[in-house]
């Protein structure tokens, strides 16, 4: 308990859970089954994001090639239930569909916690996210939609917070953090103390992170920062380097 440190501060009960992670893990129970069979949910680049295809062309040395060959994908990040929370078509095109996923696992979690779509118009629940990708902001300069009016909210870290805050109608603080790795932790940190100091009832946190190109792979490739076998041997012989 915080109250016996901190005057007039609350405790902090998690009401509501929403996850989709590599491997097919879109429900909580999913993610537990993954961990407790000990599935490895790492694969080769998916074609729908980049495919090796486009690496190969460059001309790098196999040894970076194979850097650049793993990562945890989750599945069908194009689909996205606009209507629902009455986003136009246009304006959906140009979302960052990292936006998309906070949205639809945003609201989830909040329903998961007891919360319906018109509990939640007007009140007070904070929104705190963590987030630090820009992939899609490639993707976007290369479309039609990347000359629209929605191009400057599409893919702006900043607006993914508020964006939740605006389609659910909540009214509570609301804020974006990148921290790199760490992102989530510190969304989630923000979104206790918030709840603790009672700035607010009731928060959502959350962190998102997609791969959609290949710039920042390449990257840690060139950097001998990845694994070209695709697995994180913390701490162990085997270890020589890390899978996004």
């Amino acid at each position: 308990r915080s109250a016996g440190k901190m005057k007039d501060a609350v405790d902090v009960l998690i009401l509501g859970l929403a996850t989709q992670y590599p491997g097919g893990a879109h429900a909580p129970k999913f993610v537990w089954q993954l961990v407790a069979d000990g599935c490895n949910a790492i694969c080769e680049v998916p074609t729908s994001r980049w495919g090796m295809g486009s690496i190969n062309s460059y001309g790098f040395s196999q040894g970076i090639v194979d850097r650049v060959r793993h990562g945890g994908f989750v599945r069908k990040t194009e689909m996205f239930d606009a209507r629902f929370f009455s986003v136009s078509p246009a304006e959906a095109s140009a979302m960052d569909p990292q936006q998309r996923l906070l949205l639809e696992r945003g609201y989830e979690a909040l329903a998961e916690s007891g919360l319906k779509k018109g509990d939640l118009d007007g009140n007070g629940t904070g929104v705190f996210i963590g987030i630090q990708a820009l992939d899609f902001q490639e993707i976007l300069r290369a479309s039609p939609a990347g000359q629209g009016v929605f191009a400057a909210t599409g893919c702006n870290l900043a607006v993914s917070s508020g964006r939740v805050s605006y389609c659910l109608g909540m009214q509570g603080p609301c804020a974006s953090y990148d921290t790199a790795c760490s992102a989530g932790l510190v969304a989630c940190h923000a979104g206790a103390r918030a709840v603790h100091l009672r700035d607010c009832d009731h928060g959502l946190t959350a962190g998102v992170n997609l791969m959609l190109t290949p710039w920042i792979p390449m990257a840690c490739a060139l950097a001998g920062m990845t694994s070209p076998k695709g697995r994180s041997h913390t701490f162990d012989n085997r270890a020589d380097g890390f899978c996004r």
